[in-house]
């Protein structure tokens, strides 16, 4: 199948789609006759009382028949297609990253494998009334 025809079957599903919309829309449901039978007001319509439900029902029936149609038609064409190249892991090794190692000469730099020092700390005496800040105050 070439590209032409499936681009053919989408574009007749999507107007097909857009006429079923406008079709369902436009009807009136299955009380708006009865809400007419009593005065409302709301027995005009585009085709007259009768000839409306039958014309818009049929015609929807068959847009959704062209849209099923077409929705199979795409699900079968797209799975029946060759898979070659579709997937974005296929023909790639997954491999794990290796180890990160030090050059050769970095392990000869001295202070490179003893930790780093500690940073000086300053001793600042606590404020008037505050408990020193290495304990924990209790009650």
């Amino acid at each position: 199948m070439g590209n032409a025809l499936l681009t053919a079957i989408l574009a007749i599903q999507m107007i097909t789609a857009l006429a079923m919309i406008g079709l369902i829309l436009v009807q009136h449901g299955k009380g708006a006759d009865m809400g007419a039978a009593f005065g409302s007001g709301g027995s005009g319509s585009l085709f007259g009382a009768s000839g409306s439900a039958n014309f818009l029902s049929r015609t929807t029936a068959v847009l959704a028949a062209v849209f099923f149609a077409c929705t199979l038609a795409l699900a079968y064409y797209s799975n029946a297609r060759p898979q070659t190249g579709s997937s974005v892991l296929e023909g790639s090794t997954l491999t794990a990253p290796a180890p990160a190692t030090p050059a050769s000469g970095a392990a000869q730099i001295p202070g490179t494998t003893s930790p780093p020092a500690a940073p000086a700390t300053t001793s600042v005496p606590p404020a008037p009334g505050v408990p020193d800040s290495g304990q924990i105050p209790t009650k």
